[in-house]
């Protein structure tokens, strides 16, 4: 099977309707989502729908959990604050209920999904270390766990100097994002993971920038929101 891996979204639509595009041309099997689905962006509805719609399984974000349970809103940076009060007014009931009841953590084809961390999945960590790294291998049991969280991405394996995925070994991967990469790279970022062979690719995609950052501007979020999509910080 051939997953396509989506991460961070960020209630950016012009992004994820580029990501989903790309991974319908690479033949994927499943879509999977690993949350901050709404968050910073001008679209969250029109996200929330198309996640609903095209992934099989989807995880809670941080900024998921501030806009649909109003849980520790005051943790996330001011511009998240001031987006996650604009999504809360702007979402319907049925699709904060939807956001409400996502699970922390999944295990799905043959792959664990977390947020941020498969260790303590509600707490958001910051795996900014080397031990907080290797710890993550003992909060999951299958081969490769995926994670999003800082946009950035990553491939680490359990096995020192390992760095190509491949089978006999396991990972945690971090997929970036799609929606507001933090990678010096503004194109749109996802996984491409094949459950049989074990092959990973980090997939870039062109979108609408421009777009995204004119709707921001006009849905009266800051404008810095807009500017650092366009230099991926």
């Amino acid at each position: 099977m051939r997953l396509a891996i989506l991460s961070d979204i960020h209630a950016n639509a012009e992004a994820l309707h580029a990501a989903v595009a790309e991974a319908d041309v690479r033949g994927v099997d499943a879509v999977v989502c690993l949350g901050d689905v709404v968050g910073y962006g001008p679209d969250p509805g029109p996200c929330v729908d198309l996640v609903r719609e095209r992934c099989t399984a989807t995880v809670m974000g941080n900024h998921d959990a501030a806009v649909a349970l109003d849980a520790s809103p005051d943790a996330l940076p001011r511009d998240g604050q001031t987006a996650a009060a604009l999504h809360r007014e702007q979402l319907a009931a049925d699709q904060l209920a939807w956001l409400a009841a996502l699970p922390y953590l999944a295990v799905v084809h043959g792959v664990t999904l977390a947020h941020a961390s498969p260790e303590r999945p509600d707490e958001w960590l910051r795996l900014d270390s080397f031990g907080a790294v290797r710890a993550q291998f003992e909060a999951f049991e299958t081969p490769v766990c995926f994670v999003g969280h800082s946009h950035k991405p990553a491939v680490v394996s359990s096995t020192v100097g390992v760095a190509r995925v491949r089978p006999g070994h396991r990972y945690l991967i971090n997929v970036g994002s799609v929606g507001q990469p933090r990678d010096h790279d503004p194109r749109a970022a996802f996984g491409l993971y094949d459950t049989e062979t074990m092959a990973y690719e980090l997939v870039r995609v062109h979108y609408d920038l421009a777009r995204t950052r004119m709707r921001i501007a006009d849905a009266g979020l800051p404008v810095s929101l807009g500017d650092r999509l366009a230099v991926g910080v």
